[in-house]
């Protein structure tokens, strides 16, 4: 899961991409949410937590949560995307996030 994952976000009419870079120290995962729509660049997580396939990411100054699934390919090996749910300010959206090099925005 260490890398960028980033995905499109739709909330309301605005449409916009979202990122998020984890990266793993010392054996606990930390995640920054990057979002050129919102002007995020790098907003740390305070709350990233793994528990088997299943991930939450929160962001309490943002009142925002994303609770996702890692998908894994067919040996079951790699992380192919991460199928999740956007909620902040009581609506709910799905995402999807694929792994990518950088951010592209």
């Amino acid at each position: 899961m260490v890398g960028s994952w980033e995905g499109p976000l739709v909330l309301g009419r605005d449409n916009m991409n979202l990122a998020f870079t984890f990266s793993m120290k010392e054996g606990n995962y930390s995640a920054a949410l990057i979002s050129g729509g919102m002007g995020i660049y790098g907003m740390p997580a305070d709350t990233v937590r793994l528990e088997g396939l299943n991930v939450i990411i929160r962001i309490p100054r943002l009142d925002m949560e994303f609770t996702g699934t890692l998908r894994l390919d067919e040996t079951g090996e790699n992380i192919i995307r991460i199928d999740g749910d956007w909620f902040q300010y009581s609506e709910m959206v799905p995402v999807v996030l694929l792994p990518v090099d950088e951010p592209t925005f």
